[in-house]
């Protein structure tokens, strides 16, 4: 760990994108910026961008920085392994996708209570170990979606986890179905330093109503993604707080106030704690557009995260365009809300525990009232 040189991390989640791939060109100068500025930690995983993330990271770079310039993080995906003797086969594809010989922290993924058994069962944390003990790892982790009270049953059954990286952010601090700040609290009773992934809630904390950007703008200066993160990266025991940046402009504002990182002062901790109460009541859905509800198995193909932010739209903005986008560009790409058949493969992948199946009865009562 100690190779790492600041607390920012380059989340490869939401890369930038043009013409329905990665924008390659745009990636290298991120990464470029993000390195010339002095940091060092870049996160993937082998399903992010429909396979696309790792492969990424290899073009943009690993194959352009010696080794010793960049630390690299992925993870072990319980939906991409059946049992055991899957997971050193899936590892080796994930070493030749991301061009490394060892990543310096491989986690498991998404660790809930029902993912755990099957890692369990499969021997993942062991295979993980092992992995570590031939050099091929240099730090096993988890990264985890459930109850605190799930985690500390994690912690206490494989102390060997070096790393925790849970969602954290101002919104979701005392959230009872995130529970953000009791998941910290686990981590600090069990010593384990701390990864923050959604500090701005994948964008729900930077495309925000007018009333909480005025709170911002009344302290003179900063951009709503910067307290989000500042706030994350404030707390002890706080190793890295991940942004999952897409754009270069992106990029630059957050390298402007982590390159010389400042907590968050009394001030801002207030009007932080304003905005919440704001959001608490725009009744928006707070989905983070992480995918997984379409990646892991919706039969319908319906692109959840693209019709509740039409959704969000209308209801912060009353954008009129909102219903464009629904008809005109996500119901064509993956189908309208009313085509749920209420399986509910969505809401056992979501991390945020949506009821999604309710929520697309109200997104469709809303777009198809015709």
């Amino acid at each position: 760990m100690d190779r790492i040189k600041k607390n920012f991390g380059f989340g490869a989640m939401r890369l930038p994108i043009k013409d329905g791939e990665v924008d390659i060109a745009q990636t290298c100068r991120m990464v470029d910026a993000f390195l010339d500025a002095g940091f060092n930690y870049f996160d993937t995983a082998h399903g992010y961008l429909d396979g696309k993330s790792e492969p990424t990271l290899r073009e943009c770079l690993t194959s352009r920085y010696p080794r010793e310039r960049y630390v690299l993080t992925t993870k072990l995906s319980g939906y991409l392994f059946q049992t055991e003797a899957d997971i050193r086969p899936l590892f080796q594809s994930q070493l030749k996708a991301c061009g490394v010989d060892y990543f310096d922290f491989y986690l498991m993924h998404a660790q809930s209570a029902k993912s755990f058994e099957k890692f369990k069962q499969c021997r993942a944390y062991e295979t993980a170990l092992a992995l570590k003990a031939e050099g091929k790892v240099r730090h096993m982790g988890i990264s985890f979606h459930d109850r605190a009270e799930v985690l500390e049953q994690i912690l206490t059954e494989y102390p060997q986890i070096e790393v925790v990286q849970i969602q954290f952010n101002y919104a979701d601090y005392d959230d009872p179905k995130v529970e953000g700040r009791r998941c910290y609290e686990v981590c600090r009773k069990f010593g384990k330093p701390v990864i923050v992934m959604e500090p701005v809630k994948g964008g729900n904390l930077v495309n925000l109503p007018e009333p909480a950007l005025e709170v911002f703008r009344a302290l003179g200066g900063g951009s709503p993604a910067s307290y989000a993160i500042r706030f994350a990266a404030g707390f002890e025991g706080v190793m890295m707080v991940l942004s999952g940046m897409s754009t270069m402009e992106q990029m630059e504002d957050n390298l402007s106030f982590m390159k010389d990182f400042r907590p968050l002062d009394g001030q801002e901790r207030e009007a932080v704690g304003r905005v919440r109460e704001i959001l608490r009541d725009a009744k928006t859905i707070p989905c983070t557009a992480c995918r997984y509800c379409v990646d892991e198995g919706c039969p319908q193909k319906i692109s959840i995260p693209d019709l509740f932010d039409a959704m969000n739209s209308k209801r912060l903005y009353r954008d009129g365009s909102a219903d464009f986008d629904y008809h005109e560009i996500y119901a064509k790409r993956g189908g309208k809300a009313s085509d749920c058949i209420k399986c509910g493969k969505c809401e056992k992948a979501c991390p945020q525990h949506l009821p999604i199946r309710e929520l697309l009865v109200e997104v469709a009562k809303e777009f198809e009232k015709n």
